[in-house]
């Protein structure tokens, strides 16, 4: 009776199973974790370097590099970089200007898109140029220069240290892009 009463139960089981199961069933799309942004409050860059900038307070500052005047603008929570590097213009503006445009080029084969977006503020001579590289695996998804078109230049490039996905990363990277354009729009040379 005890035998007969547990296969009963192994059998109830066994249909429930398998009728549980109805209907198509698809996978759930792979989901990424939530990025909680922090405020934007910006601190002045104004040092001995030709030029003065405000950028966030959630970036750590890096001076001291391998050239001189060049910054880089650490991101920690969310393993990013913006380099900045410093050139003085002596009658080479067309080399920087030309070696910038090759460098936000070199992702084409990885981007779907650049856009250029032309910067220029007369009352404080900054002039310049932004890369917002589109594609999910460009690996610097925003670029740009500022130059006085005399004395100085500027390059930016944004990267971050992990494997471009840039989908994922995308809320990131627009609330960086506000950052690095407040950075642009504070520009001044010294």
């Amino acid at each position: 009776m005890q035998a007969a009463k547990s296969s009963f139960i192994a059998l109830v089981t066994f249909v429930l199973f398998l009728t549980s199961c109805g209907g198509d069933y698809y996978p759930k799309p792979r989901g990424y974790f939530r990025i909680d942004l922090p405020e934007k409050h910006y601190i002045a860059f104004d040092t001995a370097y030709p030029y003065y900038f405000e950028y966030p307070d959630y970036a750590k500052l890096e001076t001291n590099l391998s050239e001189p005047y060049w910054v880089n603008l650490v991101f920690p929570m969310f393993k990013g970089t913006l380099h900045l590097s410093y050139k003085p213009v002596h009658n080479n503006l067309n080399k920087y200007l030309e070696d910038t445009r090759n460098l936000a080029m070199k992702h084409i084969a990885k981007a779907t898109g650049i856009e250029n977006r032309e910067y220029v503020n007369r009352d404080q001579n900054v002039y310049g140029l932004t890369y917002n590289i589109s594609g999910t695996a460009a690996a610097s998804p925003f670029q740009f220069y500022v130059t006085d078109s005399t004395h100085n230049f500027v390059r930016g490039a944004l990267y971050f240290k992990m494997v471009p996905n840039n989908d994922s990363l995308a809320p990131v990277i627009a609330f960086l892009e506000e950052d690095i354009q407040h950075l642009i729009d504070s520009f001044r040379w010294k």
